[in-house]
């Protein structure tokens, strides 16, 4: 479904010409009312006219938009948005353009080439937004664009005033974000790279005439449409191109010891490691930035002494010693219940009879009567939560500082209703985050002599770390980023005041989940949600949209615990089908907040075939691809044929043999289909590519174009069919 701006007002300023021009275009083609502002002024900021606005103006309105111009500056922002509510009652976008330049090494800048330039850029930036905002706050819909530049986040030469500028609208937007989240007003930043007159004083003529503003424009309309909810992000666009930044910073190194100086030369001697970027963490607010900081103060005063072995006395100072710790067994727990702790635990991750669905695990009568997968970390949690980990030596931790990081669950075989089971624990590894130290619990279940399930714990130990450890384990299960794609299926289910109350019945009884002054001693205004009922929560929306409720059907989950929940919040369960694996993502719907990230569930299918697998058995990655191409054509043949209306063939190549594989996708005629082998009719489109490149591809590592360009992917017959093949690779495909 195309995106439409039916209803929507749009201010752009700088509109006259260049980017601006062109938003202003697209805003209106696509049923928006548009404010053309520009002032008419020349690059630097001098002369003023009304004929760029008006050109834009008759231009839209030539084809049957609505329009209207305004000429002033943009520090007289009162007035432009007061043009906007005169000629059309509202301002729903705004887009932050107008610019100019006045470059001069920084020696020979003065100022009024400071001035101006801020004034125009970052101050008139400001009174425009700040002009709208309350509107945008009433109406509780807002989008708001603001355009820095490469200059602005690298720096270049002769641009320092421009620089600072535009890296100063980043900082404004970011805030922006923040504090327009809850009132749905979303703010986000790009660094456009297209031919106008800004750019042609420092690109060269034959790249201005390639670099079209149209390559720019359909990111600023998603990132302004309702549908997108991106906010306090920075984007560089340009040539067709799309790029997110994010900033990303060392682990550091702490230079002092208690009750000593800091000196420059340890400073000097650490430079290394603070500049190692080495794992490095990408922090995304300032609470998480002054975090670091916190941790710092509580390791520094927790130091006894200092000692000639830095990394001895770290480890002495944390409490831990890997040396000691790993291999560790826990003492054996035993867990026996009945089908009453199986339905208490259903109830406890938001199961209800409201759903028909539900009632095989939540009525021991029912014929199909299961228990749900994830019961697996009951029936295991408490090996380790008996008290087995303070006798471990090498682990002398504060137990109010561990956090549950991540958690895996294997399953063997389906989770019996009742019994009694075994749970041996093994400290599998320890690992030095720095801020803090991460202790593996690998755990296996037994009932009698049968391995059940496996859990893996991944503990977090605030201000524990710096004892010198490996920061990363082969043994650590890995959380796995999602797809690159909008999800396959969204599923929004709402949690209970009581729902932590009911969840702790499972056996988790930390009172930070229900006491509030203890929650308060957290740092939390109210107990939270348990980690694992969100877990839980996630883990039965894969099982109903992808295996239709059938407990034997699931194999494995991991997740990683971002933020917390607060009972009577509503959980969105993002999922991406690939293959017999369902990536997913969980939110907080009311704040947008990620909750369970990098997570994952894969399940049991017709094949356990992986691509692991095949490589090893000489097989090719690409037919798990195309077996899901297949499956897909025959859910949704149709619409696809529809789409897409062409006949693709693929030779796919392997270690010299071409080829080693041929595949014709048709959706041109009937419903659709995928043939493998010889293909009886023609293709309107043959790609030839090695299937190592191939699967670069699908996972968006290898760019398509550049594929091209450089030989690794061949085409014969009718190329600019290819772009439809995202439809069906971006949307569809395995991997």
């Amino acid at each position: 479904m195309s995106l439409s701006f039916e209803g929507r007002v749009v201010l752009v300023t700088g509109a006259g010409g260049g980017l601006g021009r062109e938003y202003a275009l697209a805003f209106a083609e696509r049923g928006a009312s548009v404010v053309v502002n520009d002032l008419g002024a020349d690059t630097k900021g001098g002369g003023k006219s009304s004929a760029a606005a008006d050109n834009v103006v008759e231009e839209i309105r030539a084809k049957g938009g609505k329009a209207v111009a305004n000429y002033d500056s943009v520090e007289d922002g009162e007035k432009l948005i007061q043009s906007a509510l005169d000629a059309f009652g509202r301002i729903d976008v705004v887009v932050n353009n107008a610019g100019i330049l006045r470059d001069r090494s920084f020696a020979r800048t003065s100022d009024l080439d400071w001035d101006l330039i801020q004034r125009v850029h970052l101050r008139g930036s400001f009174l425009v937004t700040r002009a709208a905002w309350n509107h945008m706050k009433n109406q509780k819909f807002g989008r708001i664009i603001m355009t820095a530049s490469a200059a602005g986040i690298y720096g270049n030469f002769g641009q320092a005033n421009y620089s600072a500028a535009k890296l100063g609208m980043l900082g404004l937007a970011n805030t922006l974000a923040i504090e327009g989240r809850k009132y749905n007003i979303h703010c986000n930043t790009i660094a456009p790279v297209a031919g106008s007159r800004l750019t042609e004083t420092v690109m060269p003529p034959d790249l201005v005439a390639s670099l079209k503003p149209e390559y720019v424009a359909p990111m600023v309309l998603w990132l302004c449409h309702e549908q997108c909810q991106e906010s306090g992000a920075l984007f560089e666009v340009g040539a067709g191109w799309i790029g997110k930044l994010r900033w990303e910073r060392s682990q550091g190194c702490i230079v002092r010891q208690k009750n000593q100086p800091m000196t420059p030369e340890a400073v000097r001697d650490q430079w290394d490691k603070i500049c190692d970027f080495t794992d490095a963490t990408k922090p995304t607010s300032v609470q998480e930035s002054l975090q670091s900081v916190v941790d710092v103060l509580s390791r520094v005063e927790l130091e006894e002494e200092v000692s000639a072995n830095p990394t001895a006395a770290a480890a002495s100072a944390s409490g831990i010693n890997p040396t000691e710790a790993v291999g560790q067994k826990l003492p054996p727990s035993t867990f026996t219940f009945t089908h009453t702790q199986c339905i208490l635990y259903a109830l406890g991750v938001g199961m209800s009879t409201k759903d028909p669905d539900h009632l095989r695990f939540l009525y021991e009568g029912h014929e199909d009567f299961s228990c749900l997968p994830t019961f697996g970390v009951i029936t295991s949690q408490a090996a380790m939560m008996d008290g087995g980990l303070s006798s471990i030596p090498g682990l002398n931790i504060d137990f109010t500082q561990v956090l549950h990081g991540e958690q895996y669950l294997e399953l063997y075989k389906p989770l019996p209703t009742s019994g009694t089971l075994t749970s041996e624990c093994t400290i599998a590894d320890v690992l030095d985050k720095g801020s803090g130290a991460v202790i593996l619990l690998d755990v296996n279940t037994y009932s009698g002599d049968e391995l059940i399930c496996y859990n893996q714990f991944s503990v977090f130990v605030v201000g524990a770390g710096g004892f010198g450890g490996k920061r990363t384990s082969e043994k650590a299960k890995a959380p796995l980023p999602p797809p690159k794609r909008a999800p396959d299926a969204v599923v929004i289910d709402s949690t209970t005041r009581d729902q932590a109350a009911l969840y702790r019945l499972s056996g988790d009884w930390n009172p930070l989940h229900i006491d509030p002054s203890f929650a308060a001693m957290g740092g939390f205004k109210a107990p939270i949600l348990h980690g694992l009922c969100s877990f839980g929560f996630a883990a039965r929306h894969v099982l109903k949209q992808y295996a239709d409720n059938d407990p034997s059907r699931f194999k494995a989950i991991k997740v990683r615990f971002a933020k917390p929940v607060m009972p009577g919040q509503s959980l969105q369960t993002e999922m991406w089908k690939e293959g017999n694996r369902i990536h997913l993502q969980c939110k907080v719907k009311e704040t947008d907040a990620v909750v369970l990230s990098g997570a994952y569930v894969d399940l049991h299918g017709t094949s356990e075939a992986s691509p692991e697998n095949l490589t090893q058995g000489g097989g090719l990655q690409s037919e798990l691809v195309f077996a899901e191409i297949g499956r897909r054509i025959k859910d949704t043949g149709s619409e696809l044929v529809k789409k897409v209306n062409a006949v693709f063939g693929w030779e796919i190549t392997k270690a010299g043999k071409n080829p080693a594989a041929q595949w014709t996708i048709d959706l041109k005629n009937g419903s659709g289909s995928l043939h493998r082998g010889p293909y009886s009719g023609k293709a309107d489109v043959t790609f030839t590519v090695s299937d190592e490149d191939f699967m670069e591809v699908v996972q968006g590592k290898l760019n398509p174009q550049k594929a091209f360009f450089s030989g690794k992917l061949k085409v014969r017959g009718n190329i600019m069919l290819s772009q439809k093949l995202e439809v069906i690779l971006k949307d569809y495909a395995k991997l």
